[in-house]
């Protein structure tokens, strides 16, 4: 089987939630016509992350798992892990996060989907923090990136 796979990175908070959210669920709409399998690659660290959990669980409903999976990427062990594995299809904690200090570790985190992804799906409207620099990286690594914004929101 050929396996897709799609990580998310974007700010903690979004403005203009409704559009940002429309155009979520057009692309990860397409991607799902278009490819075999998708795995998709989410954390659980602001406004975005959790939007697109919420699409992809409301898509999901519409038209099953059988060629898509949400998979929780997080930095570090939490408490209600067990919460979190109801919720996603799959939650994993790279092995490569396994020694990094909790407060780098979020970081660590998306790199680890920056390496481990064929798509980037980013919301990324401000050249400062983490997202920015994020999609930097993965622009000089040559990743393939959707950046979704609103087109009144300004980088």
């Amino acid at each position: 089987m050929d396996i897709f796979r799609v990580g998310f990175i974007g700010h903690k908070e979004i403005d203009h939630f409704r559009q940002i959210e429309e155009k979520l669920r057009e692309v990860i709409g397409k991607l799902l016509d278009e490819k075999e399998f998708v795995e998709f690659y989410v954390g659980r660290n602001g406004e975005f992350d959790i939007m697109v959990a919420s699409v992809i669980k409301r898509i999901q409903r519409d038209v099953g798992t059988y060629n898509n999976c949400l998979t929780l990427v997080l930095p570090y062990p939490v408490a209600d892990y067990a919460s979190f594995e109801k919720y996603y299809d799959e939650v994993l904690i790279p092995h490569e996060l396994n020694h990094v200090h909790f407060k780098a570790a979020i970081e660590k985190r998306n790199e680890w989907i920056i390496h481990n992804s064929d798509l980037l799906i980013m919301h990324v409207v401000r050249e400062e923090g983490n997202s920015a620099k994020c999609k930097k990286k993965a622009e000089k690594m040559g990743r393939k990136i959707i950046n979704i914004i609103f087109t009144d929101e300004r980088k």
